[in-house]
């Protein structure tokens, strides 16, 4: 399927050539058709050639440009339409002017009307004014929906234009902008809008907003679908969600895969951010939002939006300035993910670095690191050393390998390394898993859980201390040295979780340390022992005492070698 928008001026024949061309009528409300006049987007479709072609109609008077932008903000196709007997009209140059905003680049040039006057005027001015656009030179042809004469030229052009449109991309991220919402008896809330790229399933779950929503049933084209692939006109019947939760400009995505924000950097068409007044309309898709612009540079802005969007680095859109009823400038979107501007002169420094030709490098360089997933998300070409999920700018990752390796060496010297997190944070790592490969060709690495150098041990001072607890705890097992004595050694907290992460000692509870096999030697015996036990019973047996046996047994009870049994007894397992 192909889908293509209808522009032009009010009463030009936009609904009247659908309506012929298609044998549907575009006007959906009876408003619409008492007054002859589209107020809302209408739609309507049929075979050209070999292929399906949705037509989206939009309204041509100046009261309902926001109705017109929402129907050309997805169009990747466009039928402009001129009258012959009316030429160029003020609202044809805002419909162009919105298309070339937006971007658009294909299109045809119709000239209705053909049987009231010669259309030869209108048509040269017409193409001397879309000339002037991202459309550039397109051909035309002249119509007359009255009598029928030149429809069969109409619909042959329409299919070349169809055929030189870009192929669709199935296997893309759905990004589904919400054109309709309404309720089907029976059915529940259904919305519409023009599938642009992805694939749409029955039974997906999909992104609303904060919530995510299953997909109930589908429709293209009138008939239902199990599924249903870009380009498309596509219905799709929400199970569970509530019509005055959904609206045109919402919007459905695959979850996970798009990067909401209401702070971006873009980079201006059409004019130059001075010229802007700071309070303008957004419209992207078919959302329309209030935006604040803060200059950047002479082309370049930040805009603020006032709810968030899901964007990425290419999105085109256009600014609106609604109290002078016209199109101030199109953007395109540079940066979804901006750095603040908090200090002075920020705003022109970041407009220099919007002029650097590599914008994921650019963005990769401010942040160091940065997940596969989320280039693509923000809709940028991965880029930088790749290191499992991360990629690495190579430069920052260059500085953090000497960096570690001057923290490592300056560590405290009684301890037996560097703790993994306290390295990560002191290199700001975004992650604990790019310690390892920020160490490689270091000389460190990571052995239970700390960085050291292969073979390294405790400090002379510690290991002589620690001796002197080993030697006691091998007479009594299970008593454990006191808080003063391990002071009166020098043991704090420090050496004996170097001791701990060594395997030289076991903690059983804060300041309490025995020796590294104390769980199998305690169980050993406490079988020997009759069955169940007391606390005070295992406590004799171990020669120990309750500041010890307690969170001993514990542990056990937790290792699955001992069983509570409720009544303040214990049994062993196994």
């Amino acid at each position: 399927m192909r889908v293509i928008v209808t522009a032009g001026h009010v009463d030009h024949g936009k609904s009247t050539l659908v309506r012929r061309l298609t044998g549907m009528e575009p006007d959906r409300w009876a408003e619409e058709r008492r007054r002859g006049l589209t107020i809302d987007l209408g739609f309507a479709w049929t075979r050209i050639g070999d292929e399906d072609v949705a037509f989206v109609d939009v309204p041509g008077h100046e009261r309902f440009v926001p109705n017109m932008l929402a129907g050309a903000g997805p169009a990747p196709a466009v039928l402009f339409v001129v009258a012959a007997d009316e030429g160029w009209m003020p609202q044809s140059a805002e419909h162009l002017a919105a298309l070339d905003a937006f971007g658009v680049r294909r299109g045809l040039l119709v000239v209705t009307k053909a049987d009231r006057a010669d259309p030869a005027a209108a048509t040269a001015l017409a193409r001397e004014e879309i000339a002037k656009t991202s459309l550039g030179a397109v051909p035309s042809v002249a119509v007359s929906g009255k009598t029928g004469a030149g429809l069969d030229l109409l619909r042959a052009a329409i299919g070349a234009l169809t055929a030189g449109l870009p192929s669709p991309e199935p296997d893309a991220d759905v990004r589904l902008w919400i054109d309709r919402a309404f309720t089907v008896s029976g059915a529940g809330t259904v919305v519409t809008g023009t599938l642009a790229a992805g694939t749409i399933a029955a039974g997906d779950e999909l992104q609303l907003g904060p919530a995510r929503v299953k997909v109930r049933a589908l429709q293209a084209l009138g008939e239902p679908r199990d599924r249903v692939s870009a380009v498309a006109r596509v219905a799709v019947n929400l199970r569970g969600t509530a019509r005055g939760d959904v609206g045109r400009g919402d919007v459905l995505l695959t979850p996970g895969r798009w990067r909401t924000t209401a702070e971006f950097d873009v980079r201006l068409r059409g004019a130059d951010v001075a010229d802007l007044h700071r309070e303008l309309v957004l419209h992207l898709g078919t959302a329309a939002v209030p935006v604040r612009v803060r200059p950047l540079g002479t082309d370049t802005a930040r805009l603020t939006t006032a709810t968030g969007l899901p964007l990425r680095t290419g999105d085109r859109g256009l600014l609106r300035d609604p109290g002078e009823h016209r199109i101030a400038a199109g953007f395109d979107v540079l940066d979804v993910d901006p750095p603040a501007l908090s200090r002075r002169g920020a705003a022109r420094v970041r407009g220099r670095e919007l002029a650097e030709p590599d914008l994921a490098r650019t963005y990769l360089r401010r942040k160091g690191f940065v997940r596969a997933e989320d280039f693509v998300a923000m809709g940028l070409a991965e880029t930088g050393e790749r290191l499992g999920e991360w990629c690495a700018d190579e430069e920052r990752f260059a500085e953090l390998r000497a960096q570690a390796a001057s923290v490592v060496a300056a560590w405290d010297s009684t301890a037996a390394g560097v703790p993994v997190e306290a390295l990560r944070q002191r290199l700001g790592l975004p992650a604990p898993e790019l310690v390892v490969p920020v160490l490689r060709g270091t000389g460190f690495e990571v052995t239970g859980g700390l960085v050291r150098r292969p073979g390294a041990g405790l400090a002379p001072a510690v290991e002589e201390a620690l001796a002197v607890v080993v030697k006691r705890l091998a007479e009594h097992p299970f008593r454990a040295p006191e808080a003063d004595e391990l002071r009166e050694l020098g043991l704090g907290r420090r050496e004996l979780a170097a001791a701990v992460r060594l395997g030289r000692l076991t903690a059983v509870a804060e300041g309490v340390v025995l020796g590294p096999d104390v769980a199998e030697r305690a169980v050993e015996q406490l079988r020997g022992i009759p069955q169940p036990f007391t606390v005070s019973e295992a406590r004799k047996a171990l020669d120990s005492t309750r500041r010890v046996m307690i969170p001993l047994l514990e542990r056990l009870d937790a290792a699955g070698q001992t069983e509570p049994l409720g009544d303040g007894t214990r049994r062993t397992r196994g």
